[in-house]
């Protein structure tokens, strides 16, 4: 039987500055009808290079050679023109980074009707019909009002959803779903994990899974290939090879494991921060004079302490106000409402004071591709911050150079560009930016979900340790409850703009009050 997706020999380098780097080294594998196959493996272990591989999607840099075949077609060498049928169409991908991939300029509907209509007249009649149900089928709620919305009217895990309905929208042959669940909230992972089971029972859609998380991959997956700096260290059946791993490293992504709980707090900790009453609604305009009809109740009465050495973690589903809170106590959106620093209303500092805080209270940002600046290379954008509040600092390039290493970056990197990076060690560039200045209250948004498992527990522990040696505060934003339990001295669950329960953070998750909070736990476990 000839394999829907066969790779040979698989090799990709890059040259760049005059050097060359191997990427991909001799890779194989296949995929079959109705079969998944997971690519499993840390962050620039070559993953991703050897998924786009598959439809050339590298740079002109990249260096491709080896064998890719689709149902016995060769893809290597193949024209633009043949490339073009098979993108999107016999072949779909799910890219990791949707704020990136999706056009800024264009509505929801647009882009959903353009990759229907460039593959299939078989909807050209009820298109609009057809996209609504393709949103409803990957959880957007209220799907038909959603259609004129803009990528940045939505939030990370509702990008990622349309992506998803996207790639789906021409019931492609194979499907390569590249870290397809990082931005989603628990239980729409579930509800994704579901629909990629159904579709793997319903079809004879091939998929190729590639993700850093291991629950995932022993729930979808038929069959897994472990990666390891560009070359293959184990394949096999996912059974077999989570039940008897061979090779070291595979064990190792195995059994990465978080402490369970924080070290615990001085009762006596000062407040850093509180937050009271704070609302935030959006207006919803209309016509040509933009007539308010409405609001996007994003953030509703919602009161919070953290103290000096806590972290709060902030739990909910996509769109539930976790990141709007985040940003209104940062002051980089409007509010009603106090929110205060070192008991100071931060609406009383004027816009220098307000300048000077920024040191002090720092943030890393969910989407790291979409915060770090193209066009800067990565010892730049860490430095930035010491530029501009320590203008006079002459030790710059050692505190980079120091926070690349905390971070697990090489130093010997910072003069490569964003793109240059894979996306967990981009969301490491991120958390060396904001780590740099020792702030005293950092706002980490989803900092770990662009990362696997064994970067994760690095993290989490770099996170800890520098939380102990500095007393920083944390306000740790996440849908990966796990991560949340590891982290958080008390939690806050948000559903809707309301922060529906909190309180201690072993207590809400061993004995949880609300129906919302035991849902996203049930979904966990």
């Amino acid at each position: 039987m000839t394999a829907l997706l066969s790779v040979n020999n698989l090799a990709v380098k890059f040259q760049s500055d005059g050097s060359e780097v191997t990427a991909v080294d001799g890779v194989d594998f296949e995929i079959n009808k109705g079969e998944v196959l997971a690519l499993v493996g840390e962050s620039g272990s070559g993953k991703s290079v050897s998924a786009l591989s598959t439809l050339s999607l590298l740079p002109n840099n990249a260096d491709i050679s080896g064998s890719i075949k689709l149902q016995g077609k060769e893809l290597v060498g193949i024209s633009n023109k043949e490339l073009k049928t098979v993108r999107g169409g016999e072949v779909s991908f799910i890219f990791q980074e949707p704020m990136t991939s999706l056009n800024p300029l264009h509505t929801i509907e647009k882009q959903l009707r353009e990759a229907v209509e460039l593959h299939s007249a078989e909807h050209s009649s009820n298109i609009t019909e057809y996209i609504v149900e393709l949103l409803t089928r990957v959880g957007i709620d209220s799907p038909a009002q959603r259609l004129g919305a803009y990528p940045h009217q939505l939030s990370g895990g509702q990008r990622q959803r349309v992506m998803i309905a996207m790639a789906l929208a021409n019931k492609p042959k194979i499907l390569i779903a590249d870290e397809p669940t990082t931005a989603l909230d628990v239980t729409i992972e579930a509800q994704i994990l579901d629909l990629l089971v159904e579709l793997k029972k319903n079809t004879e859609m091939g998929i190729l899974f590639i993700t850093h998380d291991l629950g995932l991959v022993k729930r979808l997956a038929d069959r897994v290939c472990v990666m390891k700096k560009g070359k293959v260290v184990e394949h096999g059946l996912v059974s077999a090879v989570f039940e008897k791993p061979c090779h070291e490293y595979t064990r190792k992504l195995l059994f990465a494991n978080t402490s369970i709980s924080p070290d615990p707090i001085s009762k006596k900790a000062a407040v850093v921060a509180k937050v009271a009453s704070l609302k935030v609604w959006f207006p919803i305009q209309k016509g040509l004079f933009k007539r308010t009809v409405g609001f996007i109740k994003a953030v509703n009465e919602a009161s919070l302490i953290v103290r000096e050495g806590e972290t709060i973690g902030v739990v909910g589903e996509s769109g539930s106000g976790k990141s709007t809170l985040a940003l209104a106590l940062m002051r980089l959106i409007k509010y009603e409402g106090s929110v205060y620093y070192k008991n100071r209303n931060l609406n009383e500092f004027s816009v220098k004071e307000l300048r000077k805080l920024r040191s002090d209270i720092q943030i890393v940002f969910q989407d790291p591709y979409g915060s770090l600046s193209p066009r800067m290379t990565c010892g730049q954008i860490i430095s930035e911050g010491i530029k501009v509040h320590f203008p006079s600092s002459q030790y710059t390039d050692d505190l980079v150079s120091e926070a690349m290493i905390e971070v697990g970056l090489d130093p010997s990197s910072k003069h490569r560009y964003p793109h240059e990076f894979s996306g967990g060690q981009r969301q490491r560039i991120a958390i060396a930016r904001a780590m740099v200045l020792k702030p005293k209250l950092v706002v980490l948004d989803e900092p770990t979900s662009a990362l696997d498992r064994t970067v994760q527990v690095q993290i989490i522990e770099l996170l800890k340790s520098l939380q102990k040696k500095h007393k920083m505060s944390y306000i740790f934003i996440s849908h990966d409850l796990r991560v949340i339990r590891s982290m958080s001295h008390r939690i806050i669950v948000m559903n809707d703009g309301n922060i529906v329960e909190s309180g201690d953070a072993q207590k809400v998750y061993n004995d949880p009050q609300n129906s919302y909070t035991k849902s996203l736990l049930e979904s966990v476990h």
